[in-house]
């Protein structure tokens, strides 16, 4: 027996158009450094025509890519909007990629078009004669001065180019499936391997984003959305935000501590996502420079681990929670969000913030053993996190990766256990866990208890070989500046949080951890450094 239910497609026009009618008053704040510019959703939706009119006439008339190289700003999320509600698909360039890499992944793609911010011209200028498919690069402003491009690309200025365009589109019926924007993961190993999101997956990831299991953003919310929007489409932030009708922030290439104080201080955003490395630099800046932030009831943080120290300080100093998240590039991002069970209260409910979170019912996960049998999920189980769902990646683009999934199962490379609640608890990657004596331990939990310390600002963990244990941990420590802790100190302070055995023996200070292209500790660099010899260790 089929249903009687109407059959109509899921799309990103279907969200542009209801953001633009229904939402028409909601805004997008871009900043500048010291002000901000806005345009309502009205404006926007008719920009993203006007934009989509000009794409045409550039040649874009089906699926080709165009690619964006930019800031989180108006005019990127004008692309967010246009470019996939026009049939074509929407690729995000990683502006912190090496050159190499940004190279591979453009080329992979098949861009035709880049458009990008003037203030980006010096990254992306050396790298445009390798660049063998674009066609034409569009520069966002009113002028193209700066651009470098070689014979046959044609440049044009973004203002100029919409300018006298209708501000009306017939947007088309797309396949629901149909790529609708790429993204390259990071590439800590091997090149970045590019996900392509559809339609109905940007759809279905919008609705879990604006639910109250999940980032539960709402109507009337001003979201700053400070993760990049080359980083797994901003979180999903820009879509759900037309969904719902929450006006969005947008930081452009203001992300230091000072100018993100001003930025908060001025627009009053209830509700933000980044990286964990955003907020402990915003926070030391707070310490010194104290700034008006009470209007920030919730963060989203994902990307790595948030050590319970900086959720406490939050709440204790500024009055914000902070909810912590899992996903991942391949899972659009949204895995799992660290919301509590009703009713708990005091240190249980604490206890729920520090896991990954609880996932939702469109996720499915298992853990397995390193036989490929599956564990079982009793918050004491240890095994790989595998997952599948409707905004869940089933292949890369372009490559053959069996060995990143298992029967019709992601493997994320993340270690740990789930209760029977559904709440993720992470232990490690499997790459870097540390294997050490042939017991486990486990560098993210090592380094929450090291950032525990006060006078610690950043501390990361790594497996170095030893003779006797095969392995054991090294920490890599950047101080607050004039602390006068040393690493004797540091063990001390460590031991009586960690069992005796995984105490480590080996720190070296330094002065900032290396950071992958999205704000992670990059561990891969970490190891390079202590192969090379160009870390000073101390052995304790």
């Amino acid at each position: 027996m089929l249903s009687t239910m109407q059959d109509a497609p899921l799309s990103i026009a279907q969200l542009l158009r209801h953001g633009s009618t229904v939402h028409a008053d909601a805004e997008v704040v871009t900043w500048t450094g010291t002000a901000s510019r806005r345009r309502t959703f009205a404006e926007v939706g008719q920009r993203c025509a006007a934009l989509a009119h000009a794409l045409r006439g550039l040649g874009i008339t089906g699926d080709e890519r165009v690619a964006t190289f930019m800031w989180n700003n108006a005019e990127h999320l004008e692309a967010y909007l246009a470019v996939p509600s026009m049939g074509a698909v929407l690729h995000t360039l990683n502006i912190r990629l090496f050159p190499e890499q940004l190279i591979h992944v453009a080329n992979h793609a098949e861009d035709r078009i880049i458009i990008v911010d003037p203030t980006l011209l010096p990254l992306l200028n050396p790298q445009l004669g390798a660049l063998t498919t674009v066609e034409h690069i569009i520069v966002t402003g009113d002028s193209t001065d700066g651009v470098q491009a070689p014979d046959g690309v044609q440049v044009h200025a973004y203002e100029t180019l919409i300018a006298g365009q209708s501000t009306e589109f017939d947007w088309p019926a797309t396949d629901e499936r149909s790529a609708a924007a790429m993204c390259y993961t990071s590439g800590t190993t091997g090149d970045p391997k590019g996900v392509a999101y559809s339609h109905r997956s940007i759809y279905l990831h919008s609705m879990q984003v604006c639910m109250t299991e999940g980032p539960a953003l709402k109507q009337g919310d001003r979201a700053l959305a400070i993760v990049p929007q080359f980083h797994a489409m901003s979180w999903g932030l820009p879509y759900a935000a037309f969904m719902i009708g929450a006006s969005l922030i947008m930081p452009d290439r203001f992300l230091q501590p000072e100018p993100l104080a001003a930025l908060i201080a001025a627009e009053r955003p209830t509700f933000s996502a980044a990286v964990p490395t955003i907020w402990q630099g915003l926070h030391q800046y707070l310490e010194q420079h104290p700034q008006d932030i009470s209007s920030m009831k919730e963060v989203l943080i994902g990307g790595s681990a948030v050590p319970p120290s900086l959720m406490h300080t939050f709440a204790d100093d500024h009055g914000i929670q902070i909810l912590q998240g899992w996903g991942m590039t391949e899972t659009s991002p949204l895995g799992a969000v660290a919301r509590p069970p009703a009713g708990t209260e005091g240190e249980e409910r604490w206890r729920y913030h520090y896991t990954q979170g609880r996932f939702p019912a469109s996720v499915q996960t298992r853990l397995v053993d390193d036989l490929g049998d599956e564990v079982p999920k009793d918050g004491k189980s240890i095994g790989e996190l595998e997952i599948r769902g409707p905004w869940i990646t089933g292949a890369y683009y372009g490559i053959d990766a069996a060995d990143k999934f298992h029967d019709g199962w992601l493997r994320t490379g993340d270690v740990g256990s789930i209760t029977p609640n559904g709440y993720l608890t992470l232990t490690d990657r499997t790459k870097d866990i540390i294997k050490s004596g042939g017991e486990w331990i486990s560098s993210v939990d090592l380094e929450n208890a090291v950032m525990a310390h006060p006078d610690v600002l950043e501390a990361a963990v790594i497996g170095v070989p030893d003779a006797k244990w095969d392995e054991r941990p090294l920490v890599a420590v950047v101080l607050r500046e004039g602390s006068t802790a040393g690493v004797e100190d540091l063990r001390e302070f460590l031991s009586d949080k960690v069992a005796k055995w995984q105490l480590p023996e080996n720190w070296t200070m330094v002065n900032e951890v290396p950071k992958t292209s999205v704000g992670k500790f990059d561990k891969k660099r970490l190891r390079s450094q202590y192969h090379d010899g160009d870390l000073s260790v101390t052995r304790i």
